[in-house]
């Protein structure tokens, strides 16, 4: 009897040491995350630094202009469309770049980019066709087939537009469109601000959320059902679906799926991928893949795929980051 309750402590306190060395390192995680706009901010405004930083940076100037033109195009007669004045697109960037939750989402929008880049540079994973996203456009049910195409065909626009450093208004998680319109109507621009309220309402009223890239893969991933376990094998599914699978079953945005996948989150990409369903040996692999250096915290395999959803939900409050259809 004595010996039983003194295994029952050693549990105990073998399990209060993994909480903590897991909430720990998910605090640290969530401080790096916590200082991502400001210095986005710093770095959009200045140059200098390593070349995946310039790279990410790029991205997201190109991707805030892209969107500001969009916003002034919008305010054009459609039968006088032209270039947008410059130095307008370029004042509207700014105004943009001033909403920290917008430049988060765009900075996960261009670490997914160059993510993917990466995967298919070094293990030859197809940026647009996965192995999985094949096999559900060949399914024998209808409905996921034909969200399985419009999911490539999204994807395929996805990595175009990466490839440009543009997204379009569309693409956008509904939050922070409208975000986006109510800046592009405060703005001190010289375009009258009838002609901007009533560019604002028709790029609302063309809107579709579910024709989106985000809303169709999340669409997707609810139609697999129980199968989107498979969708949590990378090399099968591709990162586009494995984020929207890993943020749907973790209960988490989309964005930190994608952020997850970073080489400093390796402690939310494990709890999160333990929450999902995955045993020990099924992380590792998705470890390997991502970051060959980097290693799985030794104590995920003792820890409850449900406690590790509790972790998850307890740090999520500490950040604030765009649900992004997840």
């Amino acid at each position: 009897m004595g010996d039983m309750a003194m295994d029952h402590t050693g549990d105990q306190t073998r399990s209060a040491t993994v909480d903590t060395i897991l909430r720990d390192e998910l605090a640290r995680a969530n401080r790096a995350l916590s200082g991502v706009a400001p210095v986005i901010s710093h770095m959009l405004e200045s140059s200098g630094h390593a070349l995946v930083s310039d790279a990410i940076v790029a991205r997201l100037r190109g991707m805030l202009g892209h969107l500001a033109n969009q916003l002034l195009s919008a305010c054009q007669p459609d039968n006088a469309r032209g270039p947008v004045d410059r130095a307008q697109v370029d004042a509207m960037s700014d105004a943009l770049a001033g909403d920290s939750k917008l430049l988060n989402h765009l900075y996960a929008v261009a670490m997914e980019g160059h993510l993917t880049e990466r995967l298919q540079q070094r293990s030859s994973l197809d940026p647009v066709l996965s192995s999985l996203l094949q096999e559900l456009i060949a399914s024998d049910q209808p409905a996921v087939a034909e969200l399985a195409m419009a999911s490539l065909a999204a994807q395929s626009r996805f990595m175009q537009s990466q490839r440009r450093m543009e997204l379009p208004l569309a693409e956008l998680p509904p939050e922070l469109l409208l975000s986006v319109l109510e800046r592009f109507c405060d703005a001190d621009l010289p375009v009258p601000p009838n002609l901007r309220v009533e560019g604002a309402k028709a790029l609302k009223a063309e809107y579709d959320e579910g024709a989106g890239r985000l809303g169709l893969l999340a669409r997707l991933v609810t139609a697999m059902r129980e199968g989107a376990i498979a969708a949590l094998e990378l090399d099968h599914a591709g990162l586009a679906l494995f984020a929207s699978a890993v943020a749907s079953r973790s209960k988490q945005p989309r964005d930190l799926a994608i952020l997850a996948c970073h080489e400093r989150q390796a402690a939310r990409l494990a709890l999160s991928l333990r929450a999902s369903g995955l045993e020990a040996e099924a992380i590792e692999r998705q470890f390997l893949l991502l970051e060959p250096a980097q290693l799985l915290p030794e104590e995920i395999a003792q820890l409850a795929p449900e406690r590790a959803l509790e972790l998850l939900n307890a740090s999520g409050a500490a950040i604030s980051y765009s649900n992004g259809a997840g």
